[in-house]
């Protein structure tokens, strides 16, 4: 708890800024947080605070379950899209940062460009969460981490592959896995590899914590022996006119029924949603007896609880 406690006031860009020991104290209030929730415990730290959540790209998950967090903790939440705010008619980032520092709490971005949410939480005098970018999904990652966690009560000798596009998801998890120990395969067709910055800093982590870090271009070299296998969607958003090169491109990578025996017999189908059955997963393996992809859903709310009440 203490470790948590020091956090207050930090930033939520990147797994890759937190220690091990702080993400270990994030998943293990996560953990407690749910366990409140089930039992019907009342928990509201964060009476009379306020969220700003900036939504610049549109979410289900990401909205419902920010806002329904800070709510669950006594506090509430703004919706703000684009057009909501000044941003969208030329404001700049740092002063937007700065007049939202006056009125809330703590903002949470989702949206395009890395950049945009570093400028953000470097001209705000509160933490600023990123909801999401084309770089990093970090919040994701901590929900999955909960999830592998809750299910293979270790990550040391457990095996995540993920395969398919490699991008803010694949980012992310190469973060999350190598920070805990955790070995990790990603395999993704050439010239869709993971940003190279990722890969590097994932692999001076595992050299301290144990992890392994493979790319390759072999689904089924990243699937041998997983105990965990991640997919996300072919064409994210913002890529739309690149969507039938894609569906050629990755249809070697589709996550099916041929390709999940590779893996041990009792690995976990992981997703962040939303799914395109048929695509990068077959319906057989997305509502299969291994998927966990509601419970990863469900605990995006839980790890994100975490996150808002270390913070703040």
């Amino acid at each position: 708890m203490n470790t948590v406690m020091s956090l207050k006031g930090r930033d939520f860009l990147t797994l890759l800024d937190f220690s091990t020991e702080e993400i270990f104290d994030l998943l293990a209030l996560a953990g407690d947080l749910k366990a409140k929730q089930k039992a019907g415990m009342p928990y509201t730290p964060l009476a009379g605070k306020t969220m700003a959540m900036i939504f610049e790209k549109p979410s289900t998950r990401t909205r419902v379950s920010f806002e329904v967090g800070m709510i669950q903790l006594g506090g509430s939440a703004l919706y703000l899209n684009s057009n909501d705010l000044q941003l969208g008619r030329g404001e700049t980032i740092a002063d937007t940062a700065r007049v939202l520092s006056q009125y809330v709490d703590v903002i949470m971005i989702r949206t395009f460009a890395h950049q945009k949410v570093e400028e953000l939480a470097e001209y705000a005098s509160i933490p600023v969460i990123n909801g999401l970018t084309d770089d990093d999904h970090p919040c994701q990652a901590l929900a999955d981490l909960l999830t592998i966690y809750e299910v293979k009560k270790t990550f040391q000798g457990v095996k995540l592959a993920y395969v398919g596009d490699g991008n803010n998801v694949a980012n992310a998890l190469l973060a999350a896995a190598a920070k805990v120990g955790m070995d990790v395969a990603i395999a993704c067709p050439p010239g869709y590899e993971p940003k190279a910055a990722y890969v590097e800093a994932a692999r001076q982590i595992g050299e301290k914590t144990g992890a392994t870090v493979t790319v390759t271009h072999d689904p089924l070299e990243a699937v041998a022996g997983a105990d965990a296998i991640y997919t996300d969607v072919w064409t994210s958003m913002g890529q739309e006119s690149e969507s039938d090169e894609r569906l050629q491109v990755f249809q070697p990578y589709q996550v099916n029924e041929a390709l999940v025996k590779a893996a041990k017999p009792d690995y976990i189908f992981l997703h962040c949603l939303p799914a395109h059955r048929g695509k990068e997963v077959t319906a057989g393996v997305m509502d299969g007896p291994n998927s966990m992809v509601f419970e990863q859903a469900g605990n995006r709310l839980h790890a994100q609880k975490a996150i808002l009440v270390s913070v703040l």
